[in-house]
């Protein structure tokens, strides 16, 4: 399809995009009574189509016709918001979907339907989701926002300016590419906070260990274990179901992180992990049949996006890459493989970071998998040291079946698989 069949099906696209944001608009009642707004199905789907319009003509190098009937959409949506200002309250989302819905067009009349229907549909979802959107944000607290501005100033401040490299030895230290990692990884471990904050141990013990487990497995049992110590010996068998929950999530969180660093490396891994994973499963199954009760808050993790906790991941994931490519440069795929095991107890990121890399320069992501199994396994075996040693009955006994079998699945994956 040519550039000039895809521009003509713009304006369709463009059209049709401003009827789905002008349906919206009417429906929730915004052209009703006297607070009325200036915009439904019509008028929207007409700016749409002169969007769109605007858009093909500027690919058809009429660009100064094409800035004339946008401006004369945008002047429309502004002349309206401050008629409606002078009126009643100000709210200027009609006004603004307005906007967008001129700018989706003229992406769409210069070709590019995907763009334009990507800004379409979240337009249409954001106006539609109204309630939920607000509620969303009543319920964050100091805290949350203070991440969120974090983490933008982290992407859209700090990423472009650090330089792309590589400087030094031994692979080089590339700051934009470390940065990119620390970003992702910072923000997986934002999402399981959020939904922790939200969601709270009121749900029960499992479903705050399920969140808890996107952060870190290993903080939740660290937790979970002291609190069985403080807590009602009743909610020991809740308390250690919880655990297993954040340690099959950890496994989940594994082949997401790994999927994206490296695929070769997840398709090679998951042999290695899903007998584990399915044990775990099994245990949470358990647990899911028991009654949820309402039980007090507790807190397994702090706030991941910190600038401080942020430097210090930097600063950890290139360590742990130098000291893995000299180990392997050093004693080979034995090496490779124990310092997997010794990183699992440290840190499960870095070690899918560094292993990541290896399989990617290497080559060999049959080592690299192994080595990454290896670390899983150790950081089981802490976890369940951990669960034994800290809590007591019958957190103990429920933590410690569900962690020594998934253990033992575990190690059962790396002497069948390899």
């Amino acid at each position: 399809m040519d550039d000039a069949t895809l521009r003509d099906l713009g304006l369709l696209l463009a059209t049709f995009g401003g009827a789905a944001v002008g349906v919206e608009r009417e429906r929730s009642g915004h052209l009703k009574g006297q607070e009325g707004r200036f915009a439904g199905v019509r008028t929207f789907t007409l700016l749409g189509g002169l969007g769109g319009g605007a858009g093909w003509l500027y690919a058809a190098n009429l660009p100064w016709l094409a800035v004339v009937l946008l401006a004369s959409g945008a002047t429309v949506a502004l002349l309206a918001y401050a008629a409606a200002s002078r009126e009643h309250d100000i709210d200027g989302t009609t006004e603004v979907a307005a906007l967008v819905t001129l700018m989706a067009g003229a992406f769409a009349g210069v070709g590019q339907a995907r763009l334009a229907g990507a800004i379409i549909a979240v337009t249409v979802l954001v106006l539609a989701e109204k309630s939920r959107v607000h509620d969303f944000v009543a319920r964050m607290d100091e805290m949350a926002m203070r991440a969120a501005i974090r983490f933008t100033v982290m992407a859209v401040v700090i990423l472009p300016l650090l330089p792309a490299g590589p400087y030094g030895p031994l692979g080089g230290f590339r700051p934009r590419e470390l940065w990119m990692l620390v970003l992702f990884f910072s923000g997986l471990s934002f999402v399981g906070y959020m939904a922790r904050m939200f969601v709270g141990a009121k749900q029960g013990y499992l479903i705050a260990g399920l969140l808890g487990g996107i952060v870190s497995s290993t903080s939740v049992t660290l937790t979970f274990a002291r609190a069985s110590r403080t807590e009602d010996q009743q909610v020991g068998a809740p308390l250690g179901y919880g655990v297993i929950g954040a340690c099959v999530v950890m496994f989940l969180r594994v082949v997401a992180a790994t999927a994206v660093l490296s695929m070769t490396l997840m398709l090679t891994l998951l042999p290695y992990i899903a007998a584990p994973f399915l044990v775990g499963l099994v245990g949470v199954l358990i647990g899911w049949r028991r009654p949820q009760e309402e039980r007090r808050e507790i807190q397994t993790h702090q706030n991941p996006l910190q600038f401080s906790a942020a430097l210090q991941m930097a600063v950890l994931f290139q360590v742990v890459m130098f000291v893995v490519d000299a180990v392997r440069a050093a004693w080979g795929d034995v090496g490779v493989i124990v310092s997997g095991a010794l990183l699992g107890l440290a840190d499960v990121d870095a070690l899918l970071l560094s292993m990541a890399k290896t399989a990617s320069t290497s080559g060999f992501a049959t080592t690299s998998a192994l080595a990454v199994a290896a670390g899983i396994l150790s950081n089981t075996l802490l976890k369940l040291g951990l669960a034994l040693v800290i809590s007591r009955p019958p957190f103990r006994r429920v933590a410690g079946i569900g962690l020594g079998a998934m253990a033992a699945a575990a190690l059962a994956s790396i002497l069948i698989v390899r």
